[in-house]
Formats: structure tokens, C-alpha cells, sequence
């Protein structure tokens, strides 16, 4: 029997309330499958912590995730607290000194699920993301002087090194390698970033040469957009800065149905570390507690965090059995138009998943 320990981080607003409808769903892939089991520890890092501590995990707090086979989160987060708190204080905080370098973003229209785009459907619409995680727009770098006055400076410097590029570069390459139609898309803003951004291009160009299977082309990022809603289906792989990516992210979620729908993996892919897997959606304060919180992307990003832990036909199974769920439209959550409420797409799930006999 496999064992796979889980570090569980509920964090902010909804957050807690997936995070437990996800676990519940993979003690039931676990269950179903028989081969492999879970260990979760939960962690009650996030704004409530920060609350009574004034931070918002334990100093050094990474360092107790190493342990772990992998980091289950929900989302950060909240109105009360400003937002490069939180941010910085604990998604950050864990991505960049475990070096997650890749953020890795599916989006594709799920069965069921109707894209605001005329016409488009998963054929049209099936992407994926890569985002550089470690360094670029938030590398944090930067400061503020003379508070207060006129002449009051807030600096944020993008930092690019020839090692971030190249590693995020080649890793979306390998990824575009290892999809059907063999297609990257560098985004970039070389016509006006001058320097790290030319590089970027530079790096992109290099390390094309060791993939000569894989047909690449290069947007600036503003015609990216364009090119998302008006010809997704000119798109596969896509590889962008930290901000960029994390923008067009967004996009991608909304173009293929909500963000509710959409996960990401922030991966270590020399495995020196855990990885690190979180729903998109945010900690969404507004529906916090009402229990119409849509519980799909924590699935998802429980399918790739049984992918990375080398359980493939778990993952298949879960994704499947998502599929099934989203095909039924009485079982979409509101931000889909639909009237189901948390437990019952879970349930839908589970009961998917235990029928499911391939």
C-alpha cells in the first residue's frame, strides 16, 4: 500500500470549505482504488491565524511542508486584511522558497459547460497555461521612501535571470511536446520591456532549438488576449511571465466557463520539494459559509496532484467522474447559472467515482 502525506491548508473564505469536499473526494479515489492511501495533516495557516499572531503561518513555516508528498490549498485572502499581507505572507511564502517554479493552468470547456465564446467548445478550447512562478514582476523587489510626502517613491523592480527563463521555458516545451499537436505560444511585451523581456525572447528562441518537433509562435501579451477570444482554437500551450500568465489565467477560466472550474499546480519539477495544488477561484468572501461554493476546481487540481504523485488511473477516474457531473447542468453551482449547492455536486462525485468501473 502507497502512502501519500498530504499537508492540507484550508486558508481563507471558501477555502476550508473545498479543501474538505476535495480530501473527501480523494479518501474515495483512494478507497476505489486500493493501491495507495493518504496521510493529511491540516495547517490552520491564513488570515485567521494572522489575526491572532500578527502573522500569517509560523516563521519558517515552509520548512514543515517538506515533509510532505504534496500541499493541498484552498485559497487567501480577506477584506479585512490588505491583500499584499496575505499574499505574501502565505501563498508566496511557500511557493518561492520550495521553488514552484511552474504554475501549470488547464483550461478547457467542460462537458455541460457553456462558453461565453459563440460557438466554442472543448475542441475550440483546450489550453494549457504555463506561468513562471519563481521571479519576473513578483520577485519582490522594490521599496518605498519619503512616506507621506510629495515626492513619495514606490518602486517595483521585474527581475529576470537567464536561469528562470530557461528552466520555464524548457519545461513548457517539454510540456507542448508532450501534448497532441505539439504548440507553444511564448507571450511577451518585448516592444516596450527592453531589456529582461527582449531576453526572455532571446532565452525562448535557444531553447526552441532543442525541441525542433514543436511548432512555436510569439504574441506581445495585449494581442494575446485578442487572440484568445477571437481564435482559441489557434491555441495549446502557452508560456508567459508571473504577471502575464497570472492575468491571462483569468481570462482563460472566464473564456471556458468560470473560475470556478479552473485549477492550477505549482510545480517542483526536480521534486526537491513538495508541490503545491490550489483551486484558482480565490477565497471569494461573498459566498463564504452559504455553502454554494463551486467545489470543481478543487477536483481538478486533485486530478493533477494524482498525476504528480504517480497515480494516473486515480486521476483518469476523478476526471471522469467530474465530467459526468458538469454534463448534468441541474448539478452546476450558481456561478454556472445552476442551482446546486457544495454537497451536492460532491456527492455527485462520489457517487460517480464508486460506479465508475473501467
Amino acid at each position: 500500500m502507497r502512502t501519500h502525506k498530504i499537508a492540507a491548508i484550508g486558508g481563507d473564505g471558501i477555502g476550508p470549505e473545498v479543501i474538505s469536499a476535495g480530501l473527501e473526494v480523494l479518501e474515495a479515489c483512494a478507497e476505489r482504488d486500493g493501491g495507495f492511501a493518504f496521510e493529511v495533516e491540516h495547517f490552520d495557516w491564513g488570515s485567521d491565524y494572522y489575526k491572532k499572531n500578527g502573522i500569517m503561518m509560523p516563521p519558517g513555516g515552509h520548512e514543515q511542508l517538506r515533509k510532505f508528498d504534496a500541499i493541498y490549498f484552498g485559497a487567501v485572502g480577506a477584506p479585512d486584511v490588505p491583500d499584499h499581507i496575505t499574499l505574501w505572507g502565505l501563498r508566496l511564502s511557500i511557493c518561492q522558497p520550495l521553488d514552484q517554479y511552474a504554475n501549470v493552468r488547464p483550461t478547457r470547456v467542460l462537458p455541460g459547460i457553456v462558453s461565453p465564446l459563440r460557438k466554442v467548445g472543448e475542441k475550440e478550447l483546450d489550453w494549457v497555461i504555463v506561468r513562471e512562478n519563481s521571479e519576473g514582476e513578483y520577485a519582490g523587489q522594490g521599496g518605498r521612501s519619503h512616506r507621506g510626502l510629495p515626492h513619495e517613491i514606490g518602486t517595483e523592480v521585474v527581475i529576470f535571470t537567464r536561469t528562470g527563463v530557461a528552466r520555464i521555458m524548457r519545461y513548457a516545451f517539454e510540456l507542448a511536446r508532450s501534448r497532441p499537436r505539439k504548440l507553444l505560444t511564448v507571450v511577451t511585451k518585448s516592444n516596450a520591456q527592453r531589456y529582461g523581456m527582449v531576453m526572455w525572447d532571446e532565452i525562448a528562441a535557444e531553447v526552441a532549438q532543442e525541441f525542433p518537433d514543436v511548432t512555436w509562435d510569439k504574441m506581445l501579451v495585449d494581442a494575446m488576449t485578442m487572440r484568445m477570444t477571437l481564435k482559441p482554437e489557434t491555441l495549446d500551450t502557452i508560456v508567459a511571465t508571473n504577471l502575464h500568465a497570472d492575468i491571462l489565467s483569468d481570462l482563460a477560466a472566464a473564456l471556458a466557463g468560470s473560475l470556478g472550474i479552473a485549477p492550477t499546480a505549482n510545480i517542483n519539477p526536480d521534486r526537491t520539494s513538495p508541490s503545491m495544488f490550489e483551486p484558482i477561484h480565490g477565497s471569494a468572501f461573498d459566498i463564504t459559509g452559504k455553502g454554494i461554493a463551486n467545489p470543481v476546481a478543487t477536483f481538478w487540481t486533485g486530478v493533477m496532484m494524482l498525476e504528480h504523485l504517480g497515480e494516473p488511473k486515480a486521476a483518469a477516474r476523478l476526471m471522469r467522474a467530474v465530467e459526468k457531473v458538469t454534463a448534468d447542468p441541474s448539478l452546476h453551482t450558481p456561478d454556472l447559472g445552476g442551482p446546486a449547492n457544495t454537497r451536492q455536486v460532491t456527492d455527485a462525485v462520489l457517487e460517480a467515482l464508486r460506479a465508475d468501473n473501467l
